[in-house]
């Protein structure tokens, strides 16, 4: 099994950072439309545009995008050689990864609360959660480039 992900290691990588570069994209827009929706009157024509335009862009591209990127980051830590288990930093890239997993959880529960009309939170809410996937992006890309540890 490890013989193909050798020889498939660049074509992986490749498409894991298209699929982390989608999912961030979605991850970074989603709270900027919960920040909007919280200016609109709950059932009015700029809330439905708003709740069915947060549910194609987490059905459509966060969610596929999240699982292209855990699939193939799966695949390119199996490969032989690639990651030392030994260090500190692929375990700390892991804890930061639920983070962001756990991120993507709130989204999901927060979408849902829009499209029920059902959120309570200010916009200063979602403007202060819209700096998370920042946070975490940049010390993912930080642990995993120069792996300090």
């Amino acid at each position: 099994m490890t013989d193909w992900l050798g020889a498939a290691y660049p074509w992986l990588k490749a498409l894991h950072v298209i699929s982390v570069i989608d999912w961030m994209a979605g991850m970074l827009y989603l709270p900027r439309l919960f920040v909007y929706h919280c200016g609109v009157e709950p059932g009015s024509q700029a809330s439905d545009m708003l709740k069915v335009m947060e549910r194609r862009l987490l059905n459509a591209i966060i969610t596929p995008a999240l699982v292209a990127t855990a699939v193939l980051g799966l695949l390119l830590a199996l490969t032989p050689g690639i990651v030392d288990w030994s260090s500190a930093w692929p375990w700390i890239k892991l804890v930061l990864l639920a983070g962001m997993f756990a991120f993507y959880n709130f989204c999901v529960y927060w979408r849902r609360a829009f499209a029920g009309d059902r959120n309570r939170r200010p916009a200063r809410y979602y403007r202060l959660a819209n700096e998370m996937p920042t946070v975490l992006i940049i010390a993912i890309v930080i642990i995993s480039v120069v792996k300090p540890f």
